[in-house]
């Protein structure tokens, strides 16, 4: 049913976010991504999608395609990530290298008259894009009237009021949200151009151009106030330069530390989320960043716990409630961290 907070929360989300013409609601990010999937196929009328390897998109069998292969095969071929992965759909996923845009361009130029939508993270996991993938990628899929889909799950409300969409000055043509938006409650969306999600309209029911979507609890109200009052506080004047300035503080310490401790280490990512990775080549795709010390990664995040500072296994989030004070505990707890690391690379490193 259609309820008051979540037509509230649909218009807002609709102004804020620069592709988003219409919006349908679902209730975990892994629908939203595969429901934009379904719609750019509906439009389309094309069964192929192309995704990057090492982009994770939810847990539905198109997404678990190369999000975390071990043994990566040449591009395109994609590697399944999980048991119970019908096998015909490893033909329907191409796979390409992230921030690699004239391989992307390349697969495209092959095998876009096949392709239904391009789905990209556009900051991967802890990657940033580098300057003009994301444009270049933009750019391509028009060219060859592809839909463009920006998973922006993690990067929506996080990275600025516009998502990644605003912070890189790139418009694709649906996009997925999710987290945020339900303010900690289950709660995402599809939004995007209206003539790709017009399929949704209740009114084609029984026609071929009809995309069914059914879900108990999609555009819950009690989600939809949370990520109201979510949306309220992240609108305020100043949100996003605080969240930005205390996750800067925060990199640039532990850059500092991790250099002062000698070992082979670098902070990737933006300000509102990245983490301490163990390796001093550049990482910019999904086999470059296999190749730090993942073994001395887990170490570190356990020596961090140990001292009351709780971070994902693989990122640190920053938030509007963290305090310089906070920024100034945790990186005495890295320092504490850093100083009891094993100096030399472990064998199990990946």
């Amino acid at each position: 049913m259609v309820s008051e907070p979540i037509v509230r929360l649909a218009d807002e989300i609709c102004r804020a976010v620069p592709c988003a013409e219409q919006i349908r609601f679902t209730s975990t990010g892994t629908e939203a991504t595969f429901f934009a999937l379904r719609a750019a196929r509906a439009f389309r009328k094309r069964d192929k999608i192309m995704k990057f390897e090492g982009g994770y998109h939810g847990s539905h069998d198109y997404a678990l395609m190369s999000s975390s292969p071990r043994s990566p095969k040449a591009f395109p071929a994609p590697v399944p990530d999980s048991a119970g992965i019908p096998q015909a759909i490893e033909g329907e996923v191409l796979i390409a290298p992230y921030n690699d845009l004239a391989t992307a361009e390349a697969l495209l130029a092959a095998h876009g008259d096949a392709l239904a939508a391009v789905i990209v993270e556009p900051f991967q996991r802890l990657i940033p894009p580098v300057p003009g993938f994301l444009a270049g990628l933009r750019a391509a899929t028009r060219r060859h009237g592809i839909p463009l889909i920006f998973d922006e799950v993690v990067t929506g409300f996080r990275f600025a009021w516009g998502g990644a969409q605003e912070r890189y000055g790139v418009v694709p043509d649906l996009a997925a949200y999710g987290k945020i938006v339900g303010g900690g409650f289950p709660l995402a969306a599809v939004c995007g151009r209206e003539d790709i999600l017009r399929a949704f309209d209740p009114r084609l029911e029984g026609t071929p151009e009809f995309v069914a979507q059914i879900g108990t609890l999609n555009g819950n109200p009690i989600a939809a106030v949370a990520g109201l009052a979510t949306l309220a506080e992240l609108r305020k004047p100043g949100a996003y330069d605080t969240l930005h300035g205390t996750g800067k503080r925060l990199m640039a310490g532990l850059t500092e530390l991790a250099h002062k401790a000698g070992l082979p280490a670098q902070v990737v990512g933006e300000p509102v989320v990245f983490d301490l990775l163990f390796t001093e080549e550049p990482v910019v795709d999904y086999r470059s960043l296999q190749k730090a010390d993942g073994a001395r990664g887990k170490a570190f995040t356990t020596e961090l716990i140990k001292r009351g500072v709780v971070k994902n296994t693989q990122k640190m989030y920053m938030s509007l409630v963290h305090t310089a004070d906070d920024v100034a505990k945790t990186l005495e707890a890295c320092e504490d961290a850093l100083k009891v690391l094993p100096r030399k690379k472990t064998r199990a490193s990946a």
